[in-house]
């Protein structure tokens, strides 16, 4: 039918510069073009590889036996049943794949927020817990976050990461966005969109909701941490490098960087375990 996008291309190089070709506007954003190979068969393989026992014992780390399936259920090509039931297939016993299903549960529950609400996931929730306003929050991101030109290593390396390749580990997200609206007091609505218009498997419903989760404005006290929690699940290889290191803006204890931070804060209403 006319208007079809077509379908069929001899290689990879003749699909990017297709794409370009229609949709100009995105092309002209960024020429940063994922590694990330799309479609069914792709999907599977992946799917094959996934180790349910080591992604719960190393999930938080950097290098851990993540799954990178997430832009293939987020696109449709993996539904989270199919997921589940080879998770449980790929282990002895059902509590060794009990960690990454409950991941998968957390997805299906933010879709089903998403169904209740709509587009009532780009508004706070709930007041931000952090003793400031939402008027408090700069309503743009910084170039210098956009560019990753923050002179932070870590933070520059995922600012670089999430631009060429569409993807972020789960807890570099985390980290990102705490940056973004408690360090530099973004609106998490900013840092959204940031996200969205890069992230493969970016999706409002996970997307805003995690970020709302960050920000306090849909969970019960802002999520932070500390270098120490960062070198840990990063094996430590931006400190080593970065400029910033003998003035890490992350370098205090959670207690320090609470009452820095929030100096207004009210009391957390229960505690809560730091990743």
């Amino acid at each position: 039918m006319p208007g079809d996008m077509r379908r069929d291309f001899s290689d990879r190089e003749e699909l990017i510069a297709y794409l370009a070709a229609e949709f100009p506007a995105a092309a002209a954003e960024s020429d940063a073009v994922s590694a990330t190979i799309g479609g069914r068969q792709a999907a599977e393989a992946r799917l094959a590889a996934m180790r349910p026992a080591p992604y719960a014992a190393t999930r938080n780390f950097l290098s851990g036996a993540v799954t990178r399936l997430s832009a293939y259920i987020r696109h449709g090509v993996l539904s989270l049943a199919e997921v589940r039931r080879a998770a449980l297939q790929a282990v002895t016993r059902p509590e060794e794949a009990a960690k990454l299903i409950n991941e998968l549960a957390w997805r299906d529950y933010w879709q089903r927020v998403y169904a209740e609400i709509g587009e009532g996931v780009w508004e706070n929730r709930e007041a931000y817990k952090t003793g400031l306003s939402a008027s408090d929050y700069a309503p743009e991101l910084p170039a210098d976050i956009a560019t990753g030109t923050t002179g932070l290593a870590c933070m520059d390396a995922f600012s670089h990461d999430l631009i060429s390749t569409g993807y972020l580990h789960n807890h570099a997200r985390m980290w990102l966005a705490a940056y973004v609206v408690h360090w530099r007091r973004v609106a998490w609505q900013a840092g959204a969109r940031w996200f969205l218009s890069h992230l493969l498997d970016g999706d409002p419903a996970s997307n805003n909701l995690s970020w709302q989760w960050v920000a306090s404005t849909f969970s019960h006290r802002p999520y932070i941490f500390n270098r120490e929690n960062l070198e840990r699940y990063s094996d430590g290889v931006y400190c080593r490098e970065c400029p910033l290191r003998s003035n890490c803006p992350f370098d205090a204890s959670y207690e320090t960087l609470q009452a820095r931070l929030f100096p207004d804060a009210p009391p957390p209403a229960a505690p809560r375990r730091r990743r």
